[in-house]
């Protein structure tokens, strides 16, 4: 069975949950992982000198349970979902199962970074991030900037353009990798 892991990042409040969810919805045999369900327990998540929380990092984040979800995905794809009462059977017959992994420091933690065949990041402007959430914005910048010191082929969207403009860009370039990879499997 061939896969193909779809990374989508970019920074809090950002839109990669919505834009994530709707791929998953449209993209058979598909599944998602996000980000946001590997937080550590409140108790152990590093405070700043201001005695703020810093979830923008990837101490707060149980990184090892995270690629160990991924690795059992990408072993054995079917079981994963059937462990996880997900339905394998309701997904259509195709050689080809889809990872969408979601989060905000995705592309910052190498080992994940590496297993993905696409990356898009989603990015908005300063003045929209400090309407969502100011706070965030300088840990944004040091995310950003590492991730693009470590990371190469990342797709910028424009987290500005309608969501449906969005989903129709990453959905169009999802599909057109599945019928390649599907060509390649029946020409074997």
């Amino acid at each position: 069975m061939k896969t193909l892991v779809v990374g989508v990042g970019g920074m809090t409040n950002g839109g990669k949950s919505t834009l994530s969810k709707s791929l998953h919805q449209l993209i058979p045999n598909s599944c998602l992982i996000a980000q946001d369900s590997y937080f550590k327990e409140d108790s152990v998540v590093p405070v700043d000198n201001n005695g703020f929380k810093q979830y923008d990092m990837l101490s707060a984040l149980h990184m090892d349970t995270m690629m160990s979800e991924v690795h059992s995905w990408q072993r054995d794809p079917e079981s994963f979902l059937r462990q996880r009462d997900l339905n394998p059977e309701a997904t259509t017959p195709t050689d080809v199962c889809v990872l969408i992994v979601e989060g905000f420091l995705i592309f910052n933690h190498r080992p994940l970074n590496d297993l993905f065949d696409k990356r898009f990041f989603l990015e908005i402007p300063y003045d929209v991030c400090k309407r969502r959430r100011r706070y965030v914005w300088p840990m944004y910048l040091k995310n950003r900037r590492e991730m693009e010191s470590m990371v190469s082929g990342i797709v910028i969207l424009d987290g500005l353009k309608p969501k449906d403009e969005l989903l129709d860009a990453v959905c169009e370039y999802v599909c057109q990798e599945i019928d390649r990879l599907g060509e390649k499997d029946r020409k074997s």
